[in-house]
């Protein structure tokens, strides 16, 4: 993120992060088009279109990605700048959510918190993949962790304050939102918008999710997202 003035603020301008992988890395699995167009033009799109709408406001001045999508948010009163800040925060974390080589099964504590809080693995993903392929239209389906008796916290807003003995729970979500305006921990996600699957599935999501569990999944990444959720505030 960079930083310059403009009329008196501090106004942060926001890059475009590139995957932590070449962009045909996840071949035959996700080909290097779709990230050629995702990556480089819908990604990018968000991202230019957020620097636009934030310089000289507020919202720029110095504000951290995760700062400006909770702020924007508004407790659900959407200001004009959510839907880009999201959408550029949600691109990030997906990327990182994959290697080259990916999927398989957890292990460590990650494991031994999924078997617990869905009863298997298997049943997890079960989950998971049914909240994607059941999110109408265009969003995101997650994998969150969640604080047992996590109070809201500024713009959060908890749907879900039912499931209070849970760790883990599989949420999904529509167009941009993601769960840091709940104030829950993500650990990993999955893309549902058509442009992140059409070109090598067309309407084939159940198929996409499938390869992306099966095939593209970082459960490292995953593990080391669940210790930074877990680690106490500082």
């Amino acid at each position: 993120m960079e930083q310059r003035k403009t009329g008196g603020r501090i106004s942060a301008k926001f890059d475009l992060k590139p995957p932590p992988y070449p962009l045909n890395a996840l071949e035959p699995h996700m080909s290097k088009d779709t990230l050629e167009f995702h990556w480089g033009k819908h990604h990018r799109a968000y991202v230019d279109n957020l620097n636009k709408q934030i310089v000289g406001t507020e919202l720029g001045d110095g504000k951290s990605l995760e700062d400006v999508v909770i702020a924007s948010y508004n407790k659900g009163d959407l200001l004009p700048a959510f839907n880009n800040a999201a959408q550029a925060w949600n691109h990030d974390f997906f990327w990182e959510s994959m290697k080259p080589g990916g999927g398989g099964k957890p292990s460590g504590e990650l494991l031994g918190l999924i078997e617990r809080d869905f009863g298997s693995f298997e049943k997890f993903l079960e989950e998971f993949k049914a909240a994607a392929a059941t999110q109408f239209g265009s969003g995101w389906a997650w994998l969150v962790y969640k604080a047992n008796n996590r109070a809201d916290v500024a713009n959060a807003v908890n749907p879900l304050p039912s499931e209070k003995d849970k760790s883990l729970l599989v949420v999904k979500t529509p167009n941009a939102v993601n769960p840091l305006v709940w104030d829950y921990s993500s650990l990993l996600t999955i893309d549902v918008w058509e442009h992140a699957y059409y070109l090598d599935f067309q309407n084939r999501r159940p198929d996409y999710i499938s390869v992306f569990m099966d095939k593209l999944v970082s459960w490292e990444s995953v593990s080391k997202r669940l210790e930074t959720a877990k680690a106490p505030a500082t």
